[in-house]
């Protein structure tokens, strides 16, 4: 083998990063609480039943955490049929998976999408949960939500009722990073519940999401590549403990600090928003060994 070889052959393996799905997460009704997953299938907008359901009010506009921070004590869990919420003080509704009421057109941020109304039971434990009248609908699978073409260029990324991209990725060692920070001003420590993503990796150093193009991991029926496209802007959610519902700044102040980022002129950052290039109907499962390629702007 020649020098120049060996040389691009070293370049190559330089330009590749080595990472592991340390956990794997859906958030089923936006955003209330998510679940953690040992394996979960991707499909056109993300993880399988990711922000499949959203809340909204009497004229059909989305609700989270930003006006109501005690959704995040509605816990779901899945099982084969239904989905099951539990929250503090109710008794628990049983959703099921393969049955919607009426059709209704409701909007998420600057979008109006098709959508299902739940059913008034629905309607009735999400309004005396929250204190005010609210209804729960599912996206319309039929209806293409893409998310802007600013980010994705060529790629049609599909959503269902995610702020804007299929897949959010982070990393355990920027939450580390921000719980040192956290620390040292005196804070507790969180966890990486309050960034609500969908893959978390290991083997980067501290927000190495940042420099990614591309991950790609391995399945038995072939590969599934993610590319990061947009940094995740941050509102007030990752102020809100998931535990209490009680809010605060420590984080976002925290990350005024050091996440400070340009791309977004000055919003701060904490994490990688990602579409899928391929896989599609394949399964990523924690412990998965995957490749990731640098972007180099």
């Amino acid at each position: 083998m020649s020098d120049n070889a060996t040389q691009q052959d070293d370049q190559q393996q330089d330009d590749k990063q080595s990472v592991r799905v340390q956990s794997l997460h859906v958030h089923p009704v936006k955003s209330c609480a998510g679940i953690a997953l040992g394996e979960s299938l991707l499909i056109e907008t993300g993880l399988e039943f990711d922000r499949a359901w959203m809340v909204v009010n009497a004229q059909g506009d989305c609700i989270t955490q930003r006006q109501l921070p005690r959704m995040a004590l509605v816990r779901p869990q899945l099982k084969s049929l239904e989905m099951v919420l539990r929250a503090p003080g109710m008794l628990a509704l049983h959703v099921a998976l393969d049955t919607v009421e009426k059709p209704v057109r409701v909007t998420v941020w600057d979008d109006e999408v098709a959508a299902y109304d739940m059913g008034d039971l629905c309607a009735q434990w999400f309004s005396d949960f929250l204190g005010q009248p609210l209804r729960l609908v599912r996206f319309d699978p039929e209806h293409k939500r893409l998310s802007k073409r600013r980010w994705t260029g060529d790629i049609a990324a599909e959503n269902a009722f995610a702020d804007g991209f299929p897949m959010l990725v982070t990393s355990v060692a920027g939450l580390g990073e921000l719980n040192r920070r956290l620390v040292a001003n005196g804070h507790a420590e969180v966890t990486m519940e309050r960034f609500r993503p969908n893959l978390v990796l290991d083997g980067l150093d501290a927000h190495g999401e940042d420099a990614l193009d591309e991950i790609v991991f391995d399945t038995d029926d072939g590969p599934v590549r993610l590319k990061l496209v947009k940094p995740c802007g941050r509102c007030p959610i990752p102020d809100v403990n998931p535990a209490t519902a009680e809010t605060g700044h420590a984080v976002r102040d925290t990350l005024a600090s050091y996440r400070v980022d340009a791309r977004l002129d000055g919003q701060l950052t904490f994490g990688m928003n990602a579409v899928i290039v391929e896989g599609i109907e394949r399964s990523l499962r924690v412990g998965m060994a995957g490749r990731a390629t640098f972007r180099f702007d």
